[in-house]
This record gives structure tokens, C-alpha cells and sequence, in this order.
């Protein structure tokens, strides 16, 4: 399928990836897209999120008009009926929680509603896309489409093919990131984690030992990252933000099967998280862990 045969697309999740993706489609890419969650009112939180962020980012700051606003917005519907959703689109950008049932569920339902021709992509940040596609009658046209996070100001675009991706299927994707924006880079989703959390996954693990050493503070350990690598932030600070500590919890059964040993969380990422300090928006991380537990005598 060529990227100017698209025309429409569904994103399964309302969540914080989904609606920000679904923003991205509608007001860079000026798609047609369907966003879907399990009821009403997450529906209604993600399009309020889109229609806040387009007011709070760019019509109050003299980005876009009401007028564009208005536009974006009428080009994104909410539906909490997937196979009523995918029938007449052209791709399916599933980004839910990082759980293989749930995925799975959701491509078998999305293969058998959708149209022959449609590519059914995941948003996941390391879980096997081969396995996903396995549930599904058109393997060749399944792959990962991983944004990261904030979807609308992070450049990359992870696209990981599963052993049977059709080339076709991939330079379609390709050839939508870069419509959208971004830099694409593929790999092969036999990589675990793919290409940039597979790199930084060891940086992180080296600062956490740091910490349970006590050799420094997390921000005098992020500090000397981000001075000496010229990074914008630092593995620690990072991870508190976006919560990494909480979905390192949750996917370990997924890492161990995958990794062995090396996939089992750290015993200071275990303390954190059985002490409710797992980290994103609004929740305690590992600097607050430092400051309140592990510093004191």
C-alpha cells in the first residue's frame, strides 16, 4: 500500500501514547482517525486531552488558530466498538498496555473487522511483534510503529519487523513517520527492546547499582551523565518522569522469559515499587526514594 492510498486510522487506546498519536495523525498528517478504548469515559479523557494540549500548546500561544483547532478536532472520532471502528481504515495503530494477551486479543479482533489491505501496527516499546502477528491471517502486514514519549516532540520512530513483514508493509511505515515528522529506524523484533531501550536499558542499570551502593546522589549521578554525554537528561531523572520503575515492575515476567536472569529487576527497583515509589506523573521515583529512605542513617 502506498502512503497516499491512506486515507483513515484507528489507534486502540485513549491512554497517554494513543491520544497523543491520534493528535499527530490529525494535525501533522491531516488523517481521518477513529480513537478506541474500552468505554466511554476513557474515550472522552483522550479526546479532552488532544483538544486541552492544542489549546494549552498552540492556540494560546499563537501556534494555530481556533479555526485550525476546530478542524484537527473534527477529524478525530472517539468509539469504544473496535471491530465498528477498523472496518473502513487503512491502518491500526494499537497502543495499550504493555501486555501480550491484551495486544493479542486486540490484533485477532482487528484482523477480522479490518480491511483486507490494512496494516495492523504496534506502539509497543519491546514486546515480540512475530507473536502478535501470529494470532492474526495477515502476517505480512503486521509491524511495530514505536513512538516515544512526548509523541508529538521525540523525533524516533522504532519500527520493528516481525519475521514474516511484508518490505511493502515496512516502507509504508517508513514513508508515514517521515509524513509525520520523524525519523524512522528498523530493526528486527527479535531484538529485545528493540534499538534505544536495548542501548539504554544498561546506562539505567549501572545508575540504579550506583544508588544501591550509595556511591551518589541519583541527581549527582544524572548530572555527571548528562555533563560529560551531552545528554539532555539523565537515566534516573528520566525514568522517575515517565514512570520507567512501574513498567519495569510490570514486564519482568515478560523480560525473564525473554532475557533469563538478566531480565529480573533490580532489589532497589523492587523496594521502590513495593513502597509506592514507582515513578510518573505525579508519583514519588527513585530521587524521592534517595531523600526519604536511602540517605537516612
Amino acid at each position: 500500500m502506498d502512503i497516499t492510498q491512506i486515507n483513515k486510522i484507528a489507534v486502540a487506546g485513549a491512554g497517554l501514547m494513543g491520544n497523543q498519536i491520534a493528535e499527530l495523525l490529525a494535525r501533522v498528517g491531516g488523517y481521518a482517525v477513529v480513537v478506541v478504548d474500552v468505554n466511554d469515559s476513557l474515550v472522552s479523557k483522550g479526546l479532552q486531552a488532544i483538544d486541552t494540549r492544542l489549546e494549552n500548546l498552540f492556540v494560546a500561544k499563537s501556534k494555530m488558530t481556533a479555526g485550525d483547532k476546530r478542524q484537527i478536532m473534527k477529524r478525530i472520532q472517539g468509539s469504544t466498538r473496535l471491530e465498528q471502528a477498523v472496518k473502513d481504515v487503512d491502518i491500526v495503530i494499537e497502543a495499550v498496555l504493555e501486555n501480550m494477551n491484551i495486544k493479542k486479543d486486540i490484533f485477532k479482533r482487528a484482523d477480522d473487522s479490518a480491511p483486507g489491505h490494512a496494516i495492523l501496527a504496534s506502539n509497543t516499546s519491546y514486546l515480540n511483534i512475530t507473536e502478535m502477528a501470529s494470532v492474526t491471517r495477515r502476517p505480512d502486514k503486521v509491524v511495530g510503529m514505536h513512538f516515544f514519549n512526548p509523541p508529538g516532540v521525540m523525533k524516533l520512530v522504532e519500527i520493528p519487523r516481525a519475521s514474516l513483514t511484508a518490505d511493502e508493509t515496512v516502507e509504508t511505515i517508513k514513508a508515514l513517520a517521515v509524513k509525520l515528522g520523524k525519523e524512522p529506524v528498523v530493526c528486527m523484533d527479535s531484538s529485545y527492546g528493540f534499538l534505544a531501550n536495548r542501548v539504554y536499558a544498561p546506562m539505567r542499570a549501572e545508575a540504579v547499582q550506583m544508588v544501591w551502593e550509595r556511591v551518589a546522589a541519583p541527581a549527582d549521578i544524572d548530572n555527571a551523565v548528562k555533563l560529560g554525554y551531552n545528554l539532555p537528561m539523565g537515566p534516573l531523572e528520566l525514568s522517575d518522569r515517565i514512570g520507567s520503575w512501574g513498567i519495569q515492575a510490570a514486564s519482568e515476567d515478560e523480560r525473564l522469559r525473554e532475557l533469563g536472569e538478566k531480565g529480573r529487576i533490580h532489589p532497589l527497583v523492587r523496594m521502590m515499587i513495593r513502597a509506592g515509589y514507582t515513578g510518573g506523573a505525579g508519583k514519588k521515583g527513585i530521587y524521592d526514594f534517595w531523600k526519604e529512605v536511602l540517605s537516612k542513617p
